[in-house]
């Protein structure tokens, strides 16, 4: 049940910020449950070994580097879907820190500590 009120929490944090941000588009609501389970996915398998080779160079950099790997993941997640679009790196790091934000803060309003 956990894994659903994330789902839709990032579902609705992305809708969210695409009508804010003019960089992001999505084309439906359903689009963006279809983004929330594809950059999941992403984060499972991918993120991990982008975190492990970026290692070295995260470290020189303090961990800000780890900022372009979430852009990347957003980038990616645009490139295995139509019904999303990002109109270049720079929206994509906006929309990962802002996402991360916004999903961070809903996560604490709305998920019970069951």
């Amino acid at each position: 049940m956990n894994f659903i009120i994330r789902l839709l929490i990032t579902a609705i944090s992305a809708f969210l910020l695409s009508k804010i941000l003019t960089g992001v588009h999505f084309n439906t609501f359903g689009s963006t449950i279809i983004f929330a389970i594809v950059l999941g996915i992403l984060n499972v398998f991918v993120k991990p070994i982008l975190s492990i080779l970026s290692l070295p160079i995260t470290i020189i950099t303090l961990g800000l580097f780890s900022f372009v790997i979430n852009a990347l993941m957003i980038l990616l997640t645009d490139y295995f879907m139509d019904s999303m679009q990002v109109d270049g790196f720079l929206w994509a790091l906006l929309f990962s820190i802002l996402l991360s934000l916004v999903t961070s803060a809903f996560s604490t309003i709305f998920e019970s500590n069951d």
